[in-house]
């Protein structure tokens, strides 16, 4: 069950973080992805290094897309 719960959590967070046509802006995307990684680390989904992985893989997707709105993309 344990396992569900968290396959389904990260699931969640990855279709979040793929997701070019959601209604949200950068910054909103940025900030849920942020959100639900303290929320996933409460639960203990993650763990510390985990959180610091997926903390980094939003990251530089925000910076990819406020990169592409800065030169037009």
């Amino acid at each position: 069950m344990y396992e569900d719960r968290k396959s389904q959590a990260l699931a969640t967070w990855h279709n979040l973080l793929d997701c070019s046509d959601i209604r949200m802006t950068a910054q909103e995307q940025y900030e849920e992805l942020l959100r639900l990684v303290e929320v996933y680390l409460r639960q203990g989904f993650i763990d510390r290094e985990e959180r610091k992985r997926l903390v980094t893989e939003a990251t530089k997707r925000y910076a990819q897309a406020v990169e592409g709105v800065r030169i037009g993309r």
